[in-house]
């Protein structure tokens, strides 16, 4: 008996190391991935040289905590624009042109600390011109990840890509540490330079399929950032995942904007250190990645979460309480591991929640709310450090992580996971006497129902989901009405800001909202279906 465990227990593991690495089976997705491990490799050294730089040029608490705002800040102001300029745009053209611009904005730094010409406030304003890259890059990159693999292998690409980026943790901020100690702190700069030109050469390679045709005009920029909004409001997956990811995100970037501190203040060790734990940190989520499969097949996604949380609060308690570095790179460690469990089970989550058309407006949703959170946290625990110390602020911090685990398990995780949101078509054209002005508008339709009286609480409660995916396709001023005078008979109304953006209606419908609709229209009775109409604006005196 023991020998045939073992040997299910062994092709259990085999199984899950399987299903963690089968997105790299895919070409496309493989070079771009090794790719962008060595950009984020150059990222990480840069990230340790300008937070060592500035303990070098001010000791201030304040000033080293917002070396992480000027990195993040920009990412929460942007991305949401970013998010739909990459919806409406090739997002590989613009992923190689924000790439070309980071990577002369990183040897510029190299060249003004090489030649001893940095100030705390340059090396602020250039890491903020980093940030805007990122915030460029951010939406556009994970968006493109479901056209690098087929869906079933979406989810272990998502979380390939949280260990591409804790590789490189693990790898460059020790990178780093060497090279600051023995060549100097320009080092790091002009490498991340030539890192970001390997991201360049692999986006150059790739080919990807043709995009479907489009028959519409793309959206305006203003218009898609409307829309996107409007999508986030209506979508109870997604805004399930932003709240769960404003609880953790919070209280998880005390320690990454006080790491420089709790180095050299509480543990007095030099960029070696420093370094090193940002590497135990890498090291840790990567170990993680690897058992995410088998943890969120046996906990779930909300247990997970809590775990990796309840595990971040221990790591800041230990960095507060504890001044050994050897359980400092325990506690790093178990950050890793934390953070990754954290991170990659919110964006799956947030993945699954979005079709196609908006993917990169509500990716760039949850980023915003991704860097908002650490830009807020690392300004609060900066300051709070400042005034009563780093200690202190760890154990705010941490006090802060172990609260949020219960408020915020209402909110359910992997909603959309069950979802088919690929488009469904099934809407047919909208009939029209003669053609109509695409930006003609607002446009009223109607759709009337004919419901067995007994019925009518069972309908309006159907009513409910079809209501929030009217809204999330571009609809405002949806409503239910009953004719007084014929129980039973129902319209359904809502607008839409032009017949165009109606036309977009037709294209956003998803297989999961066709199913919805369908269960809708089976409380009508009639042979024939609930009629619809469609109504344009008109103003009194106007010439048809």
């Amino acid at each position: 008996m023991a020998v045939s465990t073992g040997k299910r227990a062994g092709s259990a593991a085999a199984g899950v190391a399987e299903s963690a690495f089968a997105p790299l089976r895919h070409l496309a997705f493989a070079v771009l991935w090794t790719a962008t491990v060595v950009s984020n490799i150059g990222t990480w050294m840069h990230e340790v040289a300008a937070g060592w730089l500035m303990t070098s040029l001010s000791p201030s608490p304040m000033l080293v905590a917002l070396v992480q705002t000027a990195t993040t800040l920009p990412v929460f102001l942007f991305a949401l624009p970013a998010g739909a300029l990459a919806d409406i745009v090739d997002r590989r053209r613009l992923l190689i042109i924000v790439q070309t611009g980071l990577a002369l904005t990183a040897a510029l730094l190299g060249t003004l600390v090489l030649a001893g010409a940095m100030t705390p406030m340059l090396l602020l304003a250039l890491t903020f011109v980093m940030g805007m890259g990122a915030a460029l890059l951010a939406p556009a990159w994970q968006a493109i990840v479901p056209r690098l693999v087929p869906r079933e292998d979406l989810q272990s690409a998502v979380a390939l890509n949280s260990v591409g980026i804790n590789v490189s943790r693990a790898v460059g901020p020790a990178i780093a540490g060497v090279l600051i100690a023995a060549v100097g702190l320009w080092a790091p700069f002009f490498l991340n330079a030539l890192s970001f030109l390997c991201v360049i050469a692999a986006l150059v390679w790739w080919r990807p399929a043709p995009a479907p045709p489009r028959w519409l005009p793309p959206e305006h920029l203003i218009g898609a950032l409307r829309t996107g909004l409007r999508y986030a409001r209506a979508s109870v997956p997604l805004r399930a995942t932003l709240a769960r990811a404003l609880a953790f995100f919070v209280f998880a970037s005390a320690y990454w904007a006080l790491l420089p501190l709790i180095a050299r203040q509480l543990l007095g060790g030099g960029p070696t250190l420093y370094g090193g734990l940002l590497g135990a940190v890498g090291a840790g989520a990567v170990g993680g990645a690897l058992l995410l499969p088998r943890l969120r097949a046996r906990l779930g996604a909300d247990r997970v979460v809590a775990l990796g949380t309840l595990g971040t609060a221990t790591t800041l308690l230990g960095f507060a309480l504890l001044r050994e570095p050897s359980v400092a790179v325990v506690m790093s460690l178990i950050a890793g591991t934390s953070w990754i469990a954290v991170l990659s089970s919110l964006n799956v989550s947030a993945q699954t929640a979005l079709p196609d058309w908006v993917r990169a407006r509500g990716l760039a949703l949850f980023v915003t709310v991704f860097f908002g959170a650490m830009s807020l946290g690392s300004l609060v625990w900066g300051q709070l450090a400042s005034v009563a110390g780093v200690p202190a602020a760890l154990l705010a911090a941490a006090a802060g992580a172990v609260l949020a685990v219960p408020v915020s398990l209402r909110w359910r995780l992997g909603q959309g996971e069950s979802m088919d949101l690929t488009p469904s078509l099934h809407w047919p054209a909208p009939p029209a006497a003669e053609a109509v002005d695409e930006g003609h508008g607002p446009v009223l339709v109607t759709v009337e129902y004919d419901i067995e009286p007994v019925r009518t609480t069972e309908f309006l409660a159907a009513l409910e989901g079809l209501a929030s995916e009217r809204r999330r396709d571009g609809a405002y001023a949806w409503g239910i009405f009953e004719d007084v005078a014929v129980p039973g008979r129902f319209v359904e109304s809502f607008l839409v800001a032009s017949w165009l953006e109606h036309l977009r209606q037709h294209e956003r419908v998803t297989r999961a909202d066709a199913e919805l609709q369908a269960r809708v229209r089976a409380f009508h009775r009639g042979p024939d279906g609930p009629v619809v109409r469609h109504h344009l604006a008109r103003s009194p005196g106007e010439r048809p």
